[in-house]
């Protein structure tokens, strides 16, 4: 079974299933097939690119390189601008369509096609605002100018739980700053990459400038692509592991490299928190993308005095969820991404209940079609379980209680991952010295979603390196460079 004659326009799963995006053309192929998780059924089949496609893809980018570098600032301006207005006019195309792929629910789709597409619109402000530096030397012997250029070609990969914005926050800055892109997907999403290249297309981006391939072996093509001296940046989302492999393989030829890891969010509540600005936030923090996000809370830390007054209310608010296909406009929690997502969450939940945790609900994956796992509250989890230190990737909140502030700050810090963390206080000056002492590159205060175009965004430790978003994003795809000056 599949879609393709219920759903039209950009939202049909047929349409992008043509092939690899190289140099402005569609390559038609095969060897990838794109799964529903609501139902396991076939929705697609896209081309398997190979090391040679890899290759030309390269070329393409060279070739488009000078020119795109020359195009006018306004220029690259107005085509991201028309990028922004086109996924705009066909958000709700997109949102069905991410969740056909991804499964997850439909309002959380529309909320990353409009998160996506204000990528397109800052970065279409930003690219007129290059900075540049002008000073005299402290010894007075010449002026310093400080211009920056386009690093280079760039490899963008993505991953597959924000197929549209992880894809946009990374082609935004980068074409913003003059730089020709291949973009690789996940296996698991890609049609919603192909949908944003047709959407580039359409938006008047030249040939070679944004590339676009899909590939079972990306850990070949993308060693082939570093290794070509033409490529100079990788931007890279997704585990620590492979981030880490990808940083040895950039460092054979020096690869300029941007990394967004992973997380282990800690969430705050104290004791003078507001309980119900609590859970509202911790919803949100948890439950957007049915946990599947790395900025997601994946640690509860909760204040004893308030403790199980926030179990209950969380409790009673999973257990209020609907559960269904994320294309039913009244699914609020979708699949899974595959069954060996679900079968990992099983595993750390299982492992905290054997070790002495309780469920107040869920627990347990549900037995039907598709890859299903209900939203689940544990609370007496040791802190030293399985589900403590791994991302759990998933819609499990596991609840721990602390006495002392210094007792929070500790067990946050007790991680090697600093993505983000959230705390609760109706005391600011608390929640900021508090904040202070917390190891993470981003910290929501009375606040469940931190992510902002306008925001850099990125981690400390083993989270990564470098920033996404912002007046720091595209400076990631820049090089400064220095005139010494006499006049």
């Amino acid at each position: 079974m599949t879609f393709h004659a219920k759903f039209s326009g950009y939202a049909d799963p047929a349409l992008h299933a043509a092939g690899l995006y190289i140099g402005g053309k569609w390559q038609s192929g095969s060897g990838i097939t794109v799964l529903d998780p609501s139902t396991g059924n076939l929705l697609a089949e896209v081309a398997d690119a190979s090391i040679e496609d890899a290759q030309r893809a390269v070329d393409a980018a060279h070739a488009a390189a000078a020119g795109w570098r020359a195009t006018p600032a306004r220029q690259r301006s107005e085509i991201l601008r028309r990028w922004y207005q086109l996924m705009t006019q066909h958000a709700e195309e997109l949102a069905t369509l991410i969740a056909l792929e991804n499964g997850k629910a439909l309002v959380d789709a529309r909320g990353e096609v409009a998160y996506a597409a204000e990528f397109f619109r800052w970065y279409a402000e930003e690219a007129t605002r290059i900075p540049g530096e002008f000073r005299r030397t402290p010894s007075g012997s010449h002026n310093i100018l400080v211009d920056h250029e386009p690093i280079g070609i760039a490899v963008l990969i993505t991953p597959w739980n924000f197929p549209a914005a992880m894809a946009t926050r990374k082609i935004g800055p980068a074409l913003a700053a003059g730089c020709t892109v291949i973009l690789k997907p996940a296996s698991e999403t890609p049609l919603t990459a192909y949908a944003m290249a047709r959407l580039g297309e359409e938006a008047g981006v030249p040939p070679g400038v944004v590339n676009v391939l899909t590939t079972s072996n990306p850990g070949g093509i993308t060693n082939a692509m570093l290794a070509d001296s033409r490529v100079r940046k990788l931007s890279f989302t997704g585990s620590t592991g492979v981030g880490r492999v990808l940083l040895a393989e950039a460092a054979k030829s020096v690869v300029s490299c941007s990394m967004e890891l992973g997380g282990n969010a800690p969430f705050i509540v104290f004791d003078d928190a507001d309980l119900e600005a609590a859970l509202d936030g911790a919803m949100i923090a948890k439950m957007r993308n049915a946990g599947e996000a790395c900025t997601a809370a994946n640690r509860f830390y909760v204040q004893a005095g308030i403790h199980d007054a926030f179990v209950a209310g969380l409790t009673a608010r999973m257990m209020s969820l609907k559960i269904g296909p994320g294309y039913d406009p009244e699914t609020q929690c979708g699949p899974m991404i595959t069954q060996n997502a679900v079968r990992k969450i099983d595993r750390l939940v299982s492992e905290a209940l054997a070790a002495g945790a309780r469920a107040t609900t869920g627990g347990k994956p549900l037995m039907e079609n598709g890859y299903f796992y209900p939203p689940t509250v544990l609370e007496n989890v040791p802190v030293n379980a399985s589900i403590a230190r791994e991302e759990i990737f998933g819609p499990v909140a596991p609840v721990y209680k602390f006495e002392s502030d210094d007792e929070a700050i500790r067990l946050a810090n007790n991680t090697e991952y600093g993505l983000a963390a959230y705390i609760y206080s109706r005391d600011l000056n608390r929640a900021m010295k508090v904040g202070k002492r917390i190891e993470t590159g981003m910290l929501g205060i009375n606040r469940g979603l931190m992510s902002d175009p306008a925001a850099p965004f990125g981690g400390v430790k083993q989270s990564g390196l470098g920033r996404e978003g912002g007046v720091a994003g595209i400076l990631e795809f820049m090089e400064p460079k220095y005139y010494a000056v006499d006049y």
